[in-house]
């Protein structure tokens, strides 16, 4: 009777802890959500609601995402383009907003899928040899000697904001087959959702064979 009881405490144990790790992410993702129908309700509504004579749930998310998409329309043609410009030179003028906008632009530009300032990802033995970590290319060189060298951003996971930089000869690394997109989304999980198979070697195994032959 002791050891069916263990048992049953054991299994209903898992399934409960299942459950609320089944349930957490949810309520979180919830929890956001409502946090940014509020946010948008409660800038758009009082603007709306008069007119209306009464409150839409959400309405305030449906017009700012109508209003955000018209603005990015708006920007990527020349007028746009022009006024944006004219308004940063202006924060140029503004210290503190001046870096916030900068700043928050740069992080944004470096991740976004349409503009993005990596090249490709790849692996490089990093801190030490025998162990890879994953880099992405910014940009190539040329050094005196002429040497090819690759400018590498080492980003931290989970956040990818911040990070190193690098310059590597290129022989030093190794092309991964991953888009810049996946590489972003296995340094985010720290690693949880990379390629089940990626090109790594183990240059110690390698350099063990070759001693041997």
């Amino acid at each position: 009777m002791s050891k069916f009881w263990k048992k049953f405490k054991k299994a209903l144990r898992n399934k409960f802890l299942a459950g609320i790790l089944a349930l957490i992410p949810i309520a979180i993702t919830i929890y956001i959500v409502k946090l940014f129908i509020i946010f948008f309700d409660n800038i758009v509504s009082p603007i709306i609601d008069p007119f209306l004579g009464f409150h839409i749930p959400g309405l305030g998310l449906i017009v700012s995402l109508i209003t955000i998409y018209l603005l990015g329309v708006f920007i990527t043609n020349v007028i746009g383009r022009t006024l944006l410009s004219f308004f940063e030179k202006w924060l140029n003028y503004i210290p503190l907003v001046r870096t916030i906008y900068h700043t928050t632009k740069q992080i944004l530009g470096a991740f976004s899928k349409s503009g993005s300032n990596f090249e490709k990802v790849v692996f490089l033995e990093y801190p030490r040899k025998g162990i890879w970590t994953m880099g992405f290319v910014t940009g190539q060189t040329t050094g005196k000697d002429g040497t090819k060298f690759y400018s590498i951003f080492l980003p931290t996971t989970p956040n990818p904001t911040s990070g190193w930089m690098l310059f590597i000869p290129k022989d030093e690394v190794i092309p991964s087959a991953m888009s810049v997109e996946q590489g972003l989304k296995t340094l985010i999980s720290a690693g949880s959702v990379a390629p089940s198979k990626m090109n790594l070697v183990n240059k110690q195994t390698d350099e063990r064979e070759v001693g041997s032959k």
